[in-house]
């Protein structure tokens, strides 16, 4: 609860540096290049909509999940004004049921990567694989903390956070270091792990 109250209060501040009104380069790349054929997708921590709307455009049928409801009235306007068939939900992915699972592709760009413990983690997991149908595959862009930095920036984590909290679940098909889509310079640092449901 502590977690949505911040965001929320940094939607209201317009403190959204994660928010580039843009889909992002690594989502884009994956879909096109493994490549991930359009189907019933659910974008968890959706933000604004940006990426929801660009899968929406690709064929995908998108639903969004975030627990701040400024950012799900902004996708929803942005939905509204491209003519995109989305759904967006103010949703607590841990704690609420979400509708029209089961899904064939999870993505979040940001989410996973803000819980602090591995019991967490391994949680949200659990929870992603109950939300996909069989060999369903999960794409998750996490804070990489091999970055050194002395500034603010996304929360970071090692790729044995991500192993252990996701390997019972899912086959990882790829753990790669990269940048997250950013409108700034020098982005930060992220991983990239596209995931297969365990059966």
């Amino acid at each position: 609860m502590a977690e949505e109250g911040r965001f929320t209060k940094r939607y209201q501040a317009g403190d959204t540096p994660w928010d580039i009104g843009s889909p992002d380069s690594n989502l884009i790349h994956a879909v096109t290049a493994v490549p991930i054929a359009p189907c019933k997708a659910l974008d968890i921590g959706c933000g604004t909509g940006d990426n929801a709307l660009w899968l929406s455009q690709q064929g995908f049928r998108v639903m969004g999940v975030d627990a701040s409801e400024i950012a799900i009235e902004k996708a929803k306007a942005k939905a509204l004004k491209a003519n995109a068939r989305c759904a967006f939900w103010v949703r607590d992915i841990l704690k609420g049921h979400v509708e029209g699972a089961p899904f064939g592709f999870a993505f979040d760009r940001g989410f996973f990567h803000t819980l602090g413990s591995e019991r967490e983690r391994e949680s949200f997991a659990e929870k992603a694989n109950g939300l996909l149908e069989k060999d369903g595959l999960w794409l998750s862009l996490l804070g990489n903390a091999d970055e050194q930095r002395k500034g603010p920036g996304p929360p970071q984590r090692t790729a044995r956070d991500i192993v252990n909290a996701v390997e019972p679940y899912f086959e990882i098909l790829s753990l790669a270091s990269g940048a997250f889509g950013s409108n700034h310079p020098n982005p930060p640092r992220a991983w990239v792990c596209l995931m297969r449901k365990r059966p």
